[in-house]
């Protein structure tokens, strides 16, 4: 079984339920308590919890469950890049056994802070053409095209042109990707943390410079408070307090 970060109990805060694919590699699971780490460092006031829509425990249904019958009150926010299954289904089903007490975020993806931290993480690209974002993939067109999206903030950012391969589900296949574009590559690992995709993305890279995935970045944290903002305070996207960080909606 798989620890989960302790949750504490201010009074006054709805409880933030972070929401993880899970992996069976260690260094994954490490990253992703890191980040909901950095989350509660920069809101000591939100009592949080870890749980999993996969592989790893505890699993999403039962700490929701006890979550709610502990403070009646919860919002599910997916450590996750795009709107794919998790969480139109899986999170969704949360959020319809419990009407009124359970509210879901958005995906952290797309965003502009994710095409920022993939820059930094790509590093200095005077000697790159071009390059392809390899994504983990799915069979919902909408995280599909919610990838795409990621791919044109990342080619604004970077004043190249960005190309998406996959390294699994219906779009197109990292592979087929690389093969048909000319010049020079270098491929930005669109993923949260190391695990079977980001080892299956450096296999296929074929010596072209591969960037690390995302990792525990305290923009990334700051991402993930900012989609629970927006769940709680739908209307304005801010919380209304003075002092401290803007949360707006950026979905």
């Amino acid at each position: 079984m798989t620890p989960h970060l302790p949750r504490r109990r201010p009074t006054g805060a709805v409880d933030l339920i972070a929401a993880a694919h899970g992996t069976a590699d260690p260094r994954g699971i490490r990253v992703v308590h890191d980040l909901v780490r950095l989350m509660a460092r920069q809101r000591p006031d939100i009592p949080m919890s870890l749980g999993f829509v996969d592989v790893d425990l505890p699993a999403l249904p039962s700490l929701v469950r006890r979550v709610v019958a502990d403070s009646n009150e919860a919002v599910v926010v997916p450590l996750l890049l795009s709107s794919g299954y998790h969480v139109h289904v899986d999170l969704a089903a949360e959020v319809h056994r419990y009407p009124g007490r359970v509210q879901s975020a958005p995906a952290l993806g797309p965003d502009p802070v994710l095409a920022e931290i993939l820059a930094d993480r790509l590093g200095d690209l005077r000697r790159i053409d071009h390059v392809v974002l390899a994504a983990a993939g799915s069979s919902d067109p909408r995280a599909l095209a919610d990838c795409a999206s990621t791919a044109s903030f990342l080619s604004e950012r970077i004043d190249r042109p960005v190309t998406v391969g996959h390294v699994s589900g219906a779009g197109e296949r990292l592979p087929s990707v690389l093969s048909r574009t000319p010049g020079r590559l270098a491929i930005a690992t669109y993923l949260l943390a190391p695990g079977a995709f980001a080892d299956r993305v450096l296999r296929l890279s074929a010596g072209r410079p591969v960037s690390p995935p995302l990792g525990a970045d305290p923009r990334l944290a700051a991402l993930a408070l900012r989609r629970y903002e927006a769940a709680l305070y739908p209307r304005t996207g801010s919380s209304g307090r003075s002092g401290e960080i803007e949360y707006a909606a950026t979905v």
